[in-house]
């Protein structure tokens, strides 16, 4: 598969799943919801690779990086953008979290030695300032009381856990571990972890039985997690953490896209603005060049 379809197959679905969270925020906790996410993930997951006849056995030194892995991209990130967003707005949790781009562009020249051209640099720059014109007309007046200070905080945070899950599944592939069987055990972990962690702060596994919350978390464990972790994890491992982290900045442009056509939201002067500035960023960094240190 090409990347630019990795590249689309990514923004398409997550540009989708900020919509869907929202389904899962309420008589549910969402820790709770997560493991009940990455735990359906994993089992459906699983049930591929069994299916293709691929190998599930691995060393123990495999599974501290499937752990961290899962820590990191399936677990704990969530979390802290799950809990943001019972503070914050959306649209406020999406500025907050495009900052993993710039989180990895510093984490892959630092831990790997990566270094990013001007043209990709220039790219993250405009992307950002898009998403900012792009948002800030929809983000309400807000005093920085200690709900929008925390929920900000925690948004900042996930990003921050996530870019470190971008620099474990460089390390994965390096190792040559395969990104399906990788995602299993990694989103497996992630269940794990996070059920544990629902569990030590006494929260109640209940479920809610609506039809929202249903589809919603069919759909983020389908394809919000099997699918469009896939695609965007392979393509990390092609193109580097700079160029696939971009996905992140175009997700939210296609979250408006979606509120455009389908919630009645209308084009106005920042819309179009801020998704000139993020397609040229797009441009910029994908056609950018970036030296690679050893991994």
């Amino acid at each position: 598969m090409s990347n630019l379809t990795l590249y689309l197959i990514s923004v398409m679905i997550w540009g989708s799943t900020w919509f869907a969270i929202e389904f899962q925020l309420g008589e549910v906790d969402p820790a709770v919801s997560i493991a009940y996410r990455y735990l359906l993930a994993a089992v459906l997951l699983f049930g591929w690779v069994r299916l293709k006849g691929l190998p599930l056995a691995f060393g123990w030194r495999a599974h501290v990086w499937f752990a961290l892995l899962g820590a990191c991209l399936f677990s704990v990130n969530y979390m802290f953008a799950y809990y943001a967003q019972v503070h914050i707005t959306s649209a406020l949790s999406a500025v907050a979290f495009s900052s993993l781009l710039w989180m990895n562009i510093l984490l892959s020249r630092v831990i790997y030695g990566v270094r990013a051209d001007a043209s990709v640099l220039l790219g993250a720059v405009l992307g950002i300032a898009g998403i900012v014109i792009l948002f800030a007309p929809r983000i309400e007046v807000a005093s920085f009381d200690d709900g929008v200070m925390i929920g900000s905080v925690l948004a900042m945070s996930g990003a921050f856990v996530a870019s470190c899950g971008n620099m474990v599944s460089l390390k994965t592939q390096s190792l040559k571990l395969p990104v399906l069987q990788s995602n299993a055990w990694g989103m497996s972990y992630g269940a794990v972890l996070t059920a544990l962690f629902a569990f030590l702060t006494g929260q109640t596994f209940n479920f809610e039985m609506s039809a929202g919350y249903v589809i919603s978390l069919v759909y983020l464990s389908v394809f919000g997690s099997v699918v469009a972790f896939w695609a965007y994890l392979t393509l990390l491992g092609r193109i580097g953490a700079n160029k696939a982290g971009y996905a992140v900045v175009m997700f939210p442009v296609v979250a408006m896209v979606l509120s455009i056509a389908f919630e009645g939201l209308r084009l106005d002067l920042p819309i179009v603005l801020g998704m000139v500035l993020v397609a040229a960023g797009n441009v910029f960094v994908l056609k950018g060049t970036q030296r690679r240190g050893k991994v």
